[in-house]
C-alpha cells in the first residue's frame, strides 16, 4: 500500500509546480510589460518611468534594475535585461555573440559593423541608416527596453560625407540609459547631445583613425559625461593604451577580469570611470 501512496503523492505534487506562478507555462502566458505613456524629456523615459516590475527568478540573476553588458569584440556588445531581453549592437557576420539576440542593431560605415544576412529568427534588426539618406528615427518598446536612434554623419569611401550614416542608439532598461557611439566619425552638435539626453553607460570606439581622432573623441565624452565608460573598436593594446594614457589624468580606469559586467544605478562609480573589458 505504501507505493501507491507515494506515487499519488508525487502527482500531487508535480501537479501544483506546474501550476506554479513562475512555471514555464506561467511565464509564456504573462502579460508583457505595459507601454507609458508617451514622454517629451530625455533618457531615463518612457521603460525607464515604469514602475519596477516583479522579475521571476529565472532572470539567471538580474535585479530588477540590473543591466549585464558582455564586450564580444569590435564594437558588438551583448546588452541583457531584466526579463532576458538580449540586444547585440553593430550585429555582423565576422563577431558575433554566443546567443541569438532579440534585437540586433547595425551601422554600415564599414563591412564589421553590418549584415546584409541577419539571421531571420531576430526579433528586430535596426539599421542605423536608411537607403534614401534620411535618419533612421528608431524608436521601438520591447517588454523592458526602449531602443532609440540619433543620427550622424560618417565619411564616405570617396573622402565626402555620408549624411545619417551612422546611428547613436540609446537602450533604456530598467533604470540605466546606455549609448553605443556606434562608428562615431565627428563631435557632436548640442541637438544631437540633447536627443542623446542623460547617459549612464557610454560605449566609446577609441581606435583614433578609422573613427573619430582621440581628442575629439574625447570631447565627446567630456560632453556627455557618462559616470561609466567602456572603451571599444581598438585593435592591439597600443591602441587602446594611447587612449587611455590621454584620458587618465581626468577619468579612473579599471581593467575587468571578464568581457562581462552587470550594472545598476546603485553600483555606478561617482567619479567618471573607463572600465576595459577583455578583447578588442
Amino acid at each position: 500500500m505504501a507505493a501507491p501512496a507515494f506515487l499519488i503523492r508525487l502527482a500531487l505534487a508535480v501537479l501544483v509546480l506546474a501550476a506554479g506562478p513562475w512555471s514555464a507555462a506561467a511565464r509564456a502566458q504573462a502579460p508583457a510589460v505595459p507601454a507609458a505613456e508617451p514622454r517629451t524629456d530625455s533618457c531615463p523615459g518612457l521603460v525607464a518611468a515604469l514602475r519596477p516590475q516583479v522579475v521571476p527568478a529565472a532572470t539567471e540573476g538580474l535585479g530588477a534594475d540590473e543591466v549585464r553588458i558582455t564586450y564580444v569584440g569590435h564594437a558588438t556588445f551583448m546588452i541583457e535585461s531584466p526579463r532576458l531581453v538580449r540586444i547585440a549592437t553593430d550585429y555582423n557576420d565576422y563577431v558575433r555573440p554566443l546567443r541569438l539576440p532579440d534585437i540586433a542593431t547595425m551601422n554600415h560605415a564599414h563591412a564589421t559593423h553590418f549584415t546584409d544576412s541577419p539571421d531571420p529568427d531576430i526579433k528586430f534588426v535596426l539599421r542605423g541608416w536608411r537607403d534614401d539618406g534620411a535618419p533612421a528615427n528608431h524608436d521601438l518598446t520591447y517588454a523592458d527596453v526602449r531602443v532609440r536612434s540619433v543620427a550622424t554623419n560618417i565619411r564616405d569611401w570617396s573622402g565626402g560625407t555620408e549624411k545619417n550614416g551612422n546611428s547613436i542608439f540609446v537602450f533604456e532598461i530598467g533604470h540605466l540609459c546606455i549609448a553605443h557611439l556606434g562608428h562615431l566619425h565627428h563631435t557632436l552638435t548640442p541637438q544631437q547631445l540633447s536627443d542623446i539626453g542623460h547617459v549612464d553607460v557610454l560605449l566609446v570606439p577609441v581606435d583614433g583613425g578609422y573613427t573619430l581622432d582621440l581628442d575629439g573623441m574625447v570631447e565627446v565624452v567630456r560632453a556627455i559625461k557618462a559616470p561609466l565608460m567602456v572603451p571599444m573598436h581598438y585593435f592591439n593594446g597600443a591602441t587602446l593604451r594611447r587612449f587611455l594614457n590621454l584620458v587618465s589624468q581626468d577619468y579612473d580606469v579599471e581593467f575587468a577580469a571578464t568581457p562581462t559586467v552587470v550594472v545598476s544605478k546603485a553600483t555606478l562609480p561617482p567619479k567618471g570611470r573607463f572600465l576595459v573589458l577583455p578583447g578588442h
